[in-house]
């Protein structure tokens, strides 16, 4: 395999990089050297959105006549790059990586006309409504009803763990019209506005004290039945074909190789000039590169689903292992890095990072001031955020066993 670039792709990396150094302001470097989540705050979000969009460069992976940039496989992955190392802020996916590729491929024209250039602009702001309570991992139980009248299905249900549902304008949902006895059966795809009577948001706080996650109550909200997507109960491919692209339509290495970068040189200096902590530096190294070999492994594999994608081919069971690696990679590199900040990372200051949401019971200080070195304010709140990367979009454990029968036919 020849992974060294041609002058094209050359001329292609040396543009995004004036892209950036002219466009990338200061203040989006800064939220983006300092998140803690894996989304980005929606307002800082759509503000990079914004800029990404009169470039013409908001979605590389979608077709051209759909308004994306239809790059090869080396151009995309040269500016997932080369945003990692610029510290771009990321964009929400629920609209442009997630419903927006199930539009491409299952939505009518109608949908498509309507839908994706207002997810582009960025008009729209998309959550997902999957998860109820008692059916996360065992999506197919889903309970959330949708009875049929007329025109309208009707909804009533409770979705929980959506992120960013205070925010959003559109979620995007699985409903059960009809009662099987397969449990994917009678599932329908189903777009709903926000703002229709009936739908209730209520916060969950996570571990690091943010405000990204919700609960969703639907209570009697008519919802046009235009805005089925597929065919009323025949959900469960539409959401299949929705979660190969959530759990493998990008790419994770690059911003897991930054990350293990700022570690690396973290550690140098919490243990420079000390010969006390030349062992625990010997060794921190020494898991740090381990995890750098395993990140360099899942590189190949995502080369590999951004070729399949690229010949307009689904991510296929692949994904699954991207999604079961990149998290519990992301999730090591938090714990070399928490070992590495030592007593710094135990001071509780999020007004001093950038977080996915707001703290709602945290006061900062009058000063405002920050306590420790810049390199350690994000360790503990990236520790925390991070222990839901093996749960969301399907947990590891469901994720290995699509890996075993899928790709090893076990």
């Amino acid at each position: 395999m020849d992974l060294s670039w041609s002058d094209a792709d050359l001329r292609f990396r040396d543009d995004v990089r004036a892209f950036l150094d002219a466009e990338l302001t200061p203040a989006l470097r800064h939220v983006g050297e300092t998140l803690t989540s894996v989304y980005a705050e929606r307002d800082v979000a759509m503000q990079w959105q914004r800029i990404l969009y009169r470039k013409g460069w908001v979605a590389p992976a979608w077709p051209r006549e759909h308004g994306g940039c239809d790059w090869s496989v080396t151009q995309r992955y040269i500016f997932a790059s080369e945003l990692a190392a610029a510290h771009a802020p990321p964009l929400s996916p629920m609209g442009l990586g997630m419903c927006g590729p199930v539009l491409i491929g299952h939505g009518t024209p109608a949908q498509k006309a309507h839908y994706l250039p207002r997810m582009l602009r960025g008009d729209d702001f998309w959550c997902q409504g999957y998860s109820e309570p008692g059916s996360g991992s065992d999506l197919a139980s889903l309970q959330m009803a949708a009875v049929d009248d007329g025109d309208h299905l009707v909804c009533t249900g409770h979705k929980l763990w959506t992120t960013h549902a205070h925010r959003a304008n559109w979620i995007f949902c699985l409903v059960r019209t009809s009662r099987e006895a397969i449990p994917q059966q009678g599932i329908t795809f189903l777009l709903i506005d926000m703002t229709s009577p009936g739908v209730d948001v209520q916060p969950i706080l996570s571990l690091s004290g943010e405000h990204i996650q919700n609960h969703v109550f639907f209570t009697d909200v008519r919802v046009p039945k235009a805005n089925v997507v597929g065919r009323i109960g025949e959900g469960w491919g539409v959401a299949k074909y929705l979660m190969q692209f959530e759990r493998g339509g990008g790419v994770s290495t690059p911003g897991l190789k930054v990350r293990a970068r700022r570690i690396a040189q973290m550690i140098r200096r919490e243990t420079e000039g000390r010969p006390d902590l030349a062992a625990e530096a010997a060794a921190l190294s020494r898991q740090l590169a381990e995890a750098s070999v395993r990140i360099e492994a899942l590189e190949a594999t995502e080369l590999k689903l951004m070729a399949r994608l690229s010949a307009g081919d689904p991510p296929g069971p692949e994904s699954s292992l991207q999604k079961t690696v990149g998290t519990e990679l992301s999730q090591r590199l938090t714990e070399i890095a928490l070992a590495a900040a030592g007593l710094f990372a135990a001071v509780y200051q999020p007004h001093t990072v950038s977080a996915g949401g707001p703290t709602p019971h945290f006061t900062p200080p009058n000063d405002g001031l920050a306590i420790g070195p810049d390199y350690a304010r994000t360790v503990a709140a990236k520790y925390l955020n991070d222990r839901a990367g093996s749960i969301y979009a399907g947990s590891n454990e469901i994720q290995r066993n699509i890996i075993a029968k899928g790709i090893l036919g076990l």
